[in-house]
């Protein structure tokens, strides 16, 4: 009997190491309570983004009646902030204060900066709408006043917040704790889409105020508590600069010099816009093409978010096993493709199921190829760089995927409109036609990606796999 309790505590623990792709994240100096408290700021960042790309857009564009292209516009205006990510993640790196803090100074401005403009939007969205006497400009103004505002801020608090994770952990773990962080954006996702679905399943102006407005405040409360007694105060970071230290235009051509940066950004860039152009239209070509209501489609935000979800954790174990980073960012990109062909062929033989098919494989494809290019990055980073790598990293994403969200709304309201007219002939005269140019054009984006990131492949010309640097781990450590 006495030997039953050691059994069964070895099984779980074998489970435990062999279910949990994170497992290995956490250490002594970073314990697994610690982890999950500090990983809160990806769940609000999780939380804003459903509100904007899954929910707002929906709203704006079938019960506002916002056209489709000013909502992309509005989406897409937090791009002018991404490229800043790179210099933000170094800044937060070399930044001396009187406290002694380098991080939670630039956590907190991006986490107020966020609420801000959470607490303007839907004010600024119900004047957008037409309920108002002003001009139509002053609504146009005050809602690119708020989506820029909650665009800077959350390129803030996420390049900060997993800046600060890996200055927590060991760099042995530092690649599985920025995959569980971002496994948590996913689940923050999940969780506030189907939070969001229930709550407006009633839908009516004071009811978005009251969701909007408590999700900003959510966002305050949540990046308190993950950022709380989490950096230590160092009195040596209050003096000045020091003069020997690199500067960031230093720093980048360093990184850039080890190894093929520029196709490994390029293959990131168009992979992230060919899964990010249908962001804004997912939710309406389910409302308008197929009939949904907002309950619905927002649950189907949910579905893709959870896809990515379980693209994360998948991607984690192979990694851990040893798969090559860019050959699984390949699997992604051709997962992709035929997620947007089922998408297409749900409005042709008007399926849901095929259509929720279509989403969870479109959110398990990004998860695949969003962690195999993260992974990548940081695994040839040089020592002490892995920050601005993660940082040039994001930026490129962040910038791709403003891109392409503008360029899809923009691309279905002219298709839309010629199909309409009947410019297109009887046959594309539809609502649908607009929607499959789109998910057509991001067929031809990964495509083009995996032309990219062929060579990358692990053992293929510029892709060969450089020396492990000391002190962090291989492919089969990890």
């Amino acid at each position: 009997m006495s030997a039953r309790p050691s059994r069964i505590t070895a099984f779980w623990m074998g489970v435990g190491s062999h279910v949990l792709p994170f497992a290995d994240a956490t250490s002594a100096e970073l314990p697994m309570s610690r982890l999950l408290r500090l990983s809160l700021f990806q769940i609000s960042c999780g939380m804003t983004a459903v509100l904007l790309i899954g929910t707002l857009n929906r709203v704006m564009i079938v019960e506002l009646h916002v056209a489709a292209g000013l909502v992309a516009g509005m989406l897409a205006l937090p791009l002018v902030f991404a490229p800043v990510r790179a210099l933000i993640g170094f800044k937060s790196d070399t930044y001396r204060s009187v406290l002694g803090w380098k991080r939670v100074p630039y956590l907190w401005m991006g986490t107020i900066i966020q609420f801000s403009g959470l607490a303007m939007m839907p004010f600024a969205l119900i004047v957008l709408s037409g309920d108002t006497w002003a001009p139509p400009w002053v609504a146009q103004v005050a809602a690119a006043i708020a989506f820029l505002l909650v665009g800077a801020g959350m390129h803030t608090v996420q390049t900060v917040g997993l800046a600060l994770a890996t200055d927590l952990a060991p760099e042995k773990s530092q690649p599985n704790v920025v995959a569980l962080l971002s496994l948590m954006l996913l689940f923050g996702m999940v969780l506030s889409a189907v939070v969001f679905g229930l709550l407006l399943a009633d839908f009516s102006q004071l009811r978005l105020i009251q969701v909007i407005q408590g999700c900003a405040a959510a966002t305050l409360v949540i990046n308190l508590v993950a950022v709380w007694k989490q950096e230590a105060r160092d009195p040596s970071r209050t003096r000045g600069r020091e003069s020997g230290d690199p500067g960031f235009l230093d720093s980048f051509r360093l990184l850039r010099a080890t190894g093929p940066w520029n196709r490994r950004l390029l293959a990131a860039g168009l992979g992230t816009a060919g899964f990010a152009m249908q962001d804004v239209l997912l939710e309406p070509y389910g409302g308008q093409v197929l009939g949904l209501g907002v309950g619905a489609t927002t649950g189907l935000t949910a579905l893709l978010a959870g896809g990515g979800a379980a693209g994360f954790i998948a991607g984690a174990r192979w990694l851990g096993r040893g798969a090559d980073a860019h050959r699984l960012a390949a699997y992604g990109a051709l997962l992709g493709i035929f997620a947007f062909a089922f998408v297409i062929l749900s409005g042709a033989v008007e399926s849901t199921v095929v259509f929720a098919l279509g989403s969870l494989m479109i959110g398990l494809g990004g998860g695949l190829f969003g962690h195999a290019t993260l992974t990548a990055c940081m695994r040839v980073a040089p020592p002490r760089q892995i920050g601005l790598a993660l940082g040039v990293w994001g930026a490129v994403q962040a910038t791709a995927a403003g891109l392409a969200i503008a360029a899809g709304g923009i691309l279905r309201d002219i298709v839309s409109a010629l199909a309409l007219a009947g410019t297109l002939g009887e046959a594309m005269a539809g609502e649908a036609t607009g929607y499959v140019t789109v998910y057509a054009a991001e067929i031809i984006l990964l495509f083009a990606t995996l032309a990219v990131v062929g060579p990358l492949v692990q053992g293929t010309g510029a892709g060969a796999r450089p020396q492990p640097r000391p002190g962090l781990a291989g492919p089969a450590e990890i």
